[in-house]
């Protein structure tokens, strides 16, 4: 599947799923990811307990519900390979035009970025691993 094209263009609901080094887990409401041109995976996040997280355990998933009715969608397995803190490249990213008095006031933004280590349906095993 060309996740590019699928998040562009596929709307819904998507989850990020984080736990830090002692295995607390948390879960949040998140925008659809940012398909890098490596096929990298990126998210544009501010400094709360999923990117606290991330600091202590690099490991993520996120499940991408689509609109409609049924269950279709998505889970990214993810591992953190980088992040960068109010750069040019995060604020070409952004899908929504914000006020820059009201954006200072919530504190730093940053772009994570992801290695996709398995892709699976929403729902069921997805394809068979041949073995």
């Amino acid at each position: 599947m060309n996740l590019k094209d699928y998040f562009e263009n596929t709307k819904g609901t998507g989850v990020l799923a984080t736990a830090d080094s002692e295995g607390r887990t948390d879960a949040a409401v998140f925008a659809r990811p940012h398909i890098l041109e490596d096929g990298t995976v990126a998210m544009i996040m501010r400094d709360r307990l999923t990117h606290k997280n991330l600091q202590s355990n690099p490991h993520a998933t996120y499940l991408f519900m689509e609109q409609g009715p049924g269950y279709k969608g998505i889970r990214l397995f993810l591992t953190k390979t980088g992040e960068e803190e109010e750069t040019e490249r995060l604020y070409s990213l952004r899908r929504k035009t914000y006020s820059l008095e009201a954006e200072d006031t919530k504190g730093p933004k940053f772009l994570v970025i992801f290695k996709l280590d398995k892709e699976l349906p929403l729902i069921g095993p997805g394809e068979p691993e041949n073995e």
